[in-house]
């Protein structure tokens, strides 16, 4: 496997208009610990990423149309090469927004959809009307012709209504709908009583499994669930089911589980290179380092990409090399990134 940095996530703003319960990046109205990156110092990571690579860059945050300047930076990023993406709740987009997003070439604009209606999903997102905007941001990228997909996380008070979610990204025109089974970190790390348990966990991977099979309108993916490749293997074999994978092109390409340090990584406010969106500890720090010499060089991203370094379950598992567990649940609940991930009920061949 190559390890190329082909997906980054880039966190432009930590400011946002919405309190989520889940936010991986405690997200507030005001931010006053970590202030935006200047626009002049986007330009300049931008500037050093492009000196090595083109991936797809998702500019997320908060809620990144906060910025006064967004357009300015994404409009950089596209004359440099980059194939630029936003990651945004819904709620600010308008007419003029869309004008502008067409204007810089936005590639895809990824959505959040927590419920199949407000009060599950304004719940979730602890704001009333947050679906109501979303719901608003979908049709207008329809009438715009943007593209866009749908991301939903799920825990228990709202796992119960994951067909419903995914019926309504189908309806909406999405793209894709991307299934999230949430990390505890950030403010998810206040409702550690509410995350989802290993039995039902697979149960809905399970469910996923069929649902794709027989799905041909929408691309759909779960995500931060390595465990499901490991059951369209068990699966496929099982029912003798042919099972072909269909990969948006500015995704990862879809063939592996876990990818944090691998394939992806976050540049969050600070400059601090992550793995991925929910993994705390950082690889380097940008203004310190050139993107490629962390992406290269750091002792974290070398571990991650060891996967005979892996401890126990994970590291005995013949499933290691498509799926890998989730690093950053390792790390959240067992306070080891090589550790087995806890949130997986498989027994490995060689431990039977």
């Amino acid at each position: 496997m190559q390890f190329e940095p082909k997906w980054i996530a880039w966190e432009i703003t930590r400011r946002c208009n919405l309190h989520c319960i889940h936010c991986r990046s405690s997200s507030e109205k005001i931010v006053l610990k970590h202030p935006d990156p200047s626009k002049e110092e986007c330009f300049r990571i931008i500037d050093d990423i492009t000196s090595y690579a083109k991936p797809v860059l998702v500019l997320t945050g908060g809620e990144p149309l906060l910025r006064d300047d967004f357009f300015e930076i994404a409009e950089y990023g596209g004359k440099k090469g980059l194939r630029v993406c936003v990651a945004t709740n819904g709620t600010l987009v308008d007419e003029e927004i869309c004008r502008k997003l067409k204007k810089v070439d936005i590639k895809m604009v990824s959505l959040s959809l927590d419920g199949p209606n407000e009060n599950v999903h304004d719940d979730f997102r602890q704001q009333p009307g947050a679906f109501q905007g979303t719901i608003k941001a979908a049709k207008l990228f329809k009438k715009y012709d943007i593209p866009f997909l749908i991301n939903s996380s799920f825990t228990k008070r709202n796992k119960d209504t994951i067909p419903e979610v995914y019926k309504l990204a189908k309806d909406l025109g999405a793209t894709a709908w991307y299934m999230f089974m949430i990390v505890p970190t950030g403010r998810a790390e206040e409702i550690l009583d509410e995350l989802i348990n290993k039995d039902d966990y697979e149960k809905i991977l399970n469910w996923h499994y069929e649902m794709e099979l027989e799905e041909r309108d929408i691309l759909v993916r779960p995500t931060c669930a390595p465990q499901y490749y490991r059951v369209i293997l068990e699966r496929s074999k099982q029912d003798g089911n042919k099972f072909e994978r269909r990969s948006l092109k500015f995704s990862t390409g879809g063939a592996k589980g876990c990818v944090a340090g691998q394939l992806i990584c976050l540049i969050n406010v600070d400059g601090d290179v992550m793995p991925c969106s929910y993994f705390p500890l950082p690889a380097g720090n940008i203004k310190k380092h050139s993107f490629r010499e962390i992406w290269e060089n750091s002792e974290l991203f070398k571990n991650l990409r060891n996967f005979s370094s892996y401890k126990n379950r994970c590291g005995l598992c013949e499933y290691v090399n498509v799926c890998g567990g989730c690093r950053a649940r390792a790390y959240c609940l067992r306070d080891d990134y090589l550790e087995e991930d806890p949130y997986c009920n498989y027994i490995p061949r060689r431990l039977r």
